[in-house]
């Protein structure tokens, strides 16, 4: 069993890693500010907590040699996350604040990103202590959130015009589009 010191480090350190739900979140940062972008953290922990409360109580008893049920779960979440990138691609060039990153879309990338299993599966999962891991993990994610948020506040504080903000959207576009592809191919066992 991890200690609790280890717990958090492994936690904090996936979290930190760039994937879908930091990128819409850095992504608000930069188009809502960092007061507007913290509006969404809830948003977020509903979407990790709708995953990883089921699988830290049950989960790896029922997906335990359901390899097929991971895949597909793995393909829900490349799918959707294309769906993001097409929808930040085709977003014209000047877009009213907060336009392209909601509260729903924020939910959802978060409720299906691959990191909540390691979550819900892996990491918080213990007989003894599961509420205090699912606190320390819930406060994690308002801190991470932040940062990502911070990260896309000082973009917007830095060239704040709204073509850097369009060209942030398309990077954003392109960045998730690859988790996507990532994500299908392993779930088709690629």
């Amino acid at each position: 069993m991890m200690s609790v010191t280890e717990l958090a480090l492994a936690v904090l350190l996936l979290l930190l890693t760039s994937g879908p739900t930091n990128s819409l979140m850095l992504l608000a940062g930069a188009e809502r500010g960092w007061g507007g972008a913290l509006r969404l953290i809830p948003a977020e922990l509903a979407g990790y907590f709708l995953t990883v409360l089921p699988l830290a109580l049950a989960g790896a008893a029922l997906l335990d040699g359901a390899e097929t049920l991971r895949s597909l779960v793995t393909l829900a979440a490349g799918t959707w996350v294309a769906v993001l990138a097409v929808r930040l691609w085709r977003l014209p060039e000047t877009v009213a604040a907060g336009q392209a990153v909601g509260a729903r879309a924020l939910f959802v990338t978060t409720s299906l990103n691959p990191k909540a299993l390691l979550f819900g599966l892996v990491l918080l999962p213990s007989p003894d202590r599961l509420g205090a891991n699912l606190a320390l993990f819930a406060g994690l994610v308002v801190l991470v959130a932040m940062l990502w948020a911070g990260l896309g506040a000082m973009l917007r504080q830095g060239s704040g015009q709204p073509r850097a903000l369009f060209l942030l959207r398309r990077l954003a576009s392109v960045w998730l589009a690859a988790i996507s592809l990532v994500l299908i191919a392993r779930g088709v066992g690629a």
